[in-house]
């Protein structure tokens, strides 16, 4: 079985994470390798797991410390709602952080999703949702510019383009989503503060009105340890 030493590595890694109290300061790199018996980038790559659960984080500078058991929004997903909404309602203190609102040029595949002409002007907009004091989802928001202009999102913006459209009145009726597991690029993994190629749960969507126009297309990037999506299914007929 080749895998079973780096199982092991992992299983020994979660007891050490598992006996320490929220905070504590883990053995530095060298030194955890050393009395795990691998080597450095062995010992990196089992720690990847546990800090896209949010179980450690990594302070550059200052080491990687264990973070407790991260509480978890928990939601179905027959019903779409913003992560403001969701947090509100189950409880979570979850808010927006970093909001970056830029205006762009349609590529091919937004072309395509949104049913503009390529090069076509768009507005792109992006956060990190936090937890616990860090991101642990990463928005991204790109629609038509007759949809969205950048002036119009004032200080009154929250963070949730759905929230924004929704209250502004759009005839917004239905999202279609594909839900897939993903590799942090450069950008989504420097904003989540985690490393690249990490695994993260990805869902991208098209927000359609009740006229079957796309006025939203999105990609949204979740740390897995922090979510529980569920989709209740009505059971068909054979």
């Amino acid at each position: 079985m080749p895998h079973f030493p780096f199982q092991r590595l992992q299983a020994d890694l979660a007891a050490l994470i598992e006996q320490l109290p929220p905070n504590s300061r883990l053995p530095s790199e060298p030194d955890l390798a050393k009395q795990m018996g691998v080597s450095r980038a062995t010992l990196r790559e089992a720690m990847r797991m546990f800090e896209t659960q949010g179980l450690i984080r990594r302070r550059q500078g200052a080491g990687t410390f264990v973070v407790g058991r991260p509480p978890v929004m928990e939601g179905g997903l027959e019903v779409l709602e913003s992560m403001l909404t969701l947090s509100r309602r189950t409880g979570l203190d979850v808010g927006p952080g970093q909001v970056v609102i830029d205006e762009t040029l349609a590529d091919a595949d937004a072309a395509s999703a949104l049913g503009v002409a390529e090069g076509s002007r768009l507005l792109r907009v992006s956060r990190t949702m936090c937890a616990d004091s860090r991101p642990v989802a990463y928005l991204v928001d790109t629609l038509p510019e007759n949809i969205l202009h950048a002036g119009e999102l004032t200080n009154k913006f929250d963070g949730s383009v759905l929230d924004y459209l929704l209250q502004r009145g759009d005839p917004l009726t239905i999202s279609r989503a594909d839900i897939t597991a993903t590799n942090a690029t450069a950008e989504v993994a420097k904003m989540l503060e985690i490393q690249r190629g990490d695994v993260l749960l990805q869902i991208s969507a098209k927000l359609i009105t009740a006229s079957s126009q796309v006025v939203d297309y999105s990609y949204s990037y979740f740390l897995p340890g922090y979510f529980n999506f569920h989709i209740v299914r009505r059971v068909g007929k054979a």
